[in-house]
């Protein structure tokens, strides 16, 4: 299918870049079968522009379309994958070129499981590859340029469970088990997904381990995307000493250059979390529920 973005836009300096109005591509990211994530690449045909190297399906954006509607079609188009079967997550511009204003902006979203694929002519090959061996292929060199700011480091969640619980005035206090498991149950339907993180960079979050305690201890054990670790005492302490060893839970162990994070408003724990502990409000996980 031809659109009318097809075409090459020309730089000041005479180099060319493909898309009239600019291009787009889709990373689409989902749970690799031994842990960690993988990322759809494309091996692109030997005729085609940097034939036989290694990227994104993606190409020219119509004058029309948004740059997420560009990058999904030609998903669609080069891999086969159908826009209900993603979430969109973020974009970023990842290459400008010339007066003209071209620009190559990457769509990140991501997928429940590794999906199906179906090459166009356009690919040699699809791959679903883990992303601590996408720099093992020889890869395009716009995409080779981008890829550090588009991989996401695994993310272990640690969960204030009261303190997010009490962000929002939604009458939780009426039945604190009830509005926990509500609150849960939510959260494990946006899991697996990719994050943004404080300083531009992206993470990959599998799971959320909610801390509980008290009364709301009672919704343990609901959904594996969820688990939950009951505080003998202060949830506080609890996540504390999460925080500070984290893999504690053999079932969640820690992958390698897995970074901890913890949602929580409490100032006194903040104070109390490892340095190298990224900080998340409340907020950021709500916003996920929207």
């Amino acid at each position: 299918m031809h659109g009318d973005g097809d075409g090459w836009s020309n730089s000041d300096d005479g180099s060319r870049y493909w898309g009239r109005f600019g291009a787009a591509g889709l990373l689409l990211r989902a749970p690799a079968p031994g842990g960690g994530s993988a990322v759809l690449l494309q091996h692109r045909a030997a005729w085609s522009h940097q034939g036989g190297t290694w990227a994104l399906p993606g190409g020219a954006r119509d004058s029309h379309e948004t740059t997420t509607h560009a990058a999904v079609r030609e998903a669609e188009e080069e891999a086969g994958i159908a826009a209900e079967h993603l979430r969109v997550r973020a974009e970023r511009v990842t290459a400008r070129a010339g007066s003209g204003g071209w620009t190559y902006t990457t769509v990140i979203a991501d997928a429940a499981h590794a999906l199906e694929t179906v090459p166009n002519r356009e690919s040699t090959e699809l791959r679903w590859v883990p992303e601590d061996q996408v720099t093992d292929l020889p890869l395009h060199p716009g995409f080779a340029a981008s890829w550090p700011g588009l991989r996401a480091v695994p993310i272990r969640l640690l969960l204030d469970t009261a303190n997010v619980l009490g962000s929002r005035p939604d009458g939780w206090w009426r039945d604190r088990a009830g509005a926990t498991g509500r609150l849960l149950a939510d959260l494990a339907g946006t899991m697996p997904r990719t994050i943004e993180l404080p300083g531009g960079g992206f993470g990959w979050l599998p799971r959320v381990e909610a801390v509980l305690e008290g009364q709301a201890a009672a919704v343990a054990g609901m959904d594996t995307r969820v688990p939950v670790h009951v505080a003998a005492g202060s949830g506080d302490d609890a996540l504390a000493t999460l925080a500070a060893r984290p893999g504690t839970v053999t079932a969640l162990a820690g992958e390698p250059g897995e970074v901890t994070a913890v949602v929580t408003a409490d100032r006194g724990l903040r104070d109390r979390l490892p340095a190298s502990v990224l900080r998340l409000s409340p907020s950021t996980v709500l916003s996920w529920l929207d």
